[in-house]
């Protein structure tokens, strides 16, 4: 069996960039090509956008380090499906669509609307800490 694919959702990728902890842990085992990360054009502009939060107060050269990193680890996909799942928060869709164009085994998120899901086709959607805790 090959490496699992896992989309993380972008307030997940901020996590990682920005504090220790479980999100930097997942994010640590990609860059040991343990897990095998997907992203989309849309997701990655989402980044872009968000690593620009004045709350954040990340550096020029932090953003671009790890938008680079980000987009030189992932396997980038087109998304060609456009879904209409999440109703309270329509933006969430695009990780759902990234997951699915991807075909995916998780979803790791921080997001209450996503979690709530707690699975989307095949895809388990689950928080940094439940999938640590079942994938060590």
């Amino acid at each position: 069996m090959g490496k699992e694919k896992i989309v993380l959702d972008t307030n997940v990728l901020i996590s990682a960039l920005g504090w220790e902890g479980k999100p930097k842990k997942v994010f640590n085992r990609i860059l040991n090509k343990e897990l095998d990360l997907v992203i989309s054009k849309e997701q990655l502009n989402e980044l872009k956008k968000v690593l620009n939060y004045p709350k954040f107060k990340f550096t020029e050269d932090q953003k671009l380090k790890f938008l680079n990193i980000v987009s030189e680890i992932s396997n980038i996909v087109d998304i060609k499906n456009k879904l209409r799942i999440v109703k309270e928060d329509p933006d969430d869709d695009i990780i759902l669509e990234t997951a699915v164009e991807s075909n995916a085994d998780f979803i790791i998120s921080g997001d209450e609307h996503l979690l709530k899901l707690k699975k989307f086709k095949d895809i388990k959607i689950v928080t940094c800490s439940e999938f640590l805790e079942k994938n060590n």
